[in-house]
């Protein structure tokens, strides 16, 4: 198991991975934590974070047999993305988070953590071993993948929640296969937050409540991809021009001077997401919509979602007759979320 635990780390690297790391099912103190946040209702209107019971915080209760979970680490920031402050200082341009500029992340990652599998797989049969039960996930199920990678060694829990490599920052995905397998596991990671606050300070709608802690309903990011309706009127000022995501907290993080560019080439930015005016996806068909953003992570909030957001942008851009005409024409738009946020936005100016 040793000898197989090495390799499978040197095919994962093979493979395009950074990093692997190995762990085992104990998510005793992740799961008093997890249970604690969802009591203070700060996952919002994120049912599937809390139906599922202990599935998430218990792996061998949501895939029978699991003794240990390979996590793997693979780095998104694109090489020719505009840099990001520059897009955020410019209000009249539309800033998406740097990990939905290309392609979308969940097909990558499962497409290698796949091909892992098959590997260890064709490996194990060559000697005849125990069957080697095993399932795939990319944030797809209930999997609590920061408090895993954490144990596996990739990283620590940052005062943000998301996981940071001491080597290589944060912009990163994660991903996990769950298996049968008694693997050795690694040494979890050490916190190296120390007393930074820059993420606590950064954050634009003051989301992170405490140190690792984030109240979801005030996070630019749940508000812009996860919640479906009507964004709070406070928090609308406070987004800018983040029509996807936000990235903030990570901008700011001192650890992420230590960031690396991303090889993986279905991460390079598409169709200029990276430096797009706000009118111009504004004034985007639902054809053009699901055409430029087909097989891309953006998709998946829906045409009517992008134009609530972009209109959240435009109230919150420099006044100008481009801008008003833009809102003005998405007046009467059927959708009826899309229509109050425009008519939110044309009374901001």
């Amino acid at each position: 198991m040793a000898q197989l635990s090495a390799e499978i780390k040197r095919w994962g690297l093979a493979l395009g991975f950074n990093e692997i790391g190995i762990t085992n099912t104990d998510l005793q103190v992740a799961e008093a934590e997890h249970q604690a946040w969802i009591e203070k209702g700060f996952h919002g209107e994120m049912d599937y974070m809390a139906k599922h019971g202990t599935k998430r915080t218990r792996p061998a209760e949501l895939v029978p047999n699991t003794l240990r979970i390979i996590s793997a680490r693979l780095d998104y920031l694109p090489p020719d993305a505009i840099d990001s402050e520059t897009v955020l200082q410019q209000k009249h341009k539309a800033f998406i988070s740097r990990y939905a500029l290309g392609r979308d992340y969940h097909k990558v990652m499962r497409q290698k953590l796949q091909k892992l599998c098959d590997k260890i797989q064709t490996e194990l049969s060559h000697y005849n071993s125990a069957n080697f039960e095993y399932r795939v996930f990319t944030d797809s199920a209930p999997v609590l993948e920061v408090a895993l990678a954490e144990k596996a060694g990739l990283g620590w829990r940052g005062k943000h929640t998301l996981l940071i490599n001491k080597t290589q920052g944060s912009w990163f995905f994660l991903g996990e296969i769950y298996t049968n397998l008694p693997l050795p596991i690694d040494t979890p990671a050490t916190n190296h937050c120390g007393t930074c606050s820059s993420c606590l300070d950064i954050c634009p709608t003051q989301a992170i409540t405490a140190p690792y802690e984030v109240d979801a309903r005030r996070c630019i990011s749940y508000l812009t991809i996860e919640l479906k309706g009507s964004i709070p009127l406070e928090l609308r000022p406070l987004i800018g021009n983040r029509v996807y995501g936000c990235d903030d907290c990570q901008l700011y993080c001192p650890w992420n001077k230590f960031a690396e560019l991303t090889k993986e080439p279905d991460f390079a930015v598409r169709h200029g997401l990276d430096d797009i005016d706000l009118i111009d996806c504004f004034s985007w068909s639902e054809a053009q919509f699901k055409s430029k953003m087909a097989g891309s992570a953006i998709y998946r909030i829906g045409y009517a979602q992008w134009l609530r957001n972009i209109a959240v942008g435009l109230g919150n851009a420099e006044p100008s007759a481009e801008v008003l005409n833009a809102l003005r024409a998405r007046a009467n738009d059927p959708d009826a979320t899309v229509r109050e946020h425009v008519a939110w936005a044309l009374g901001q100016h």
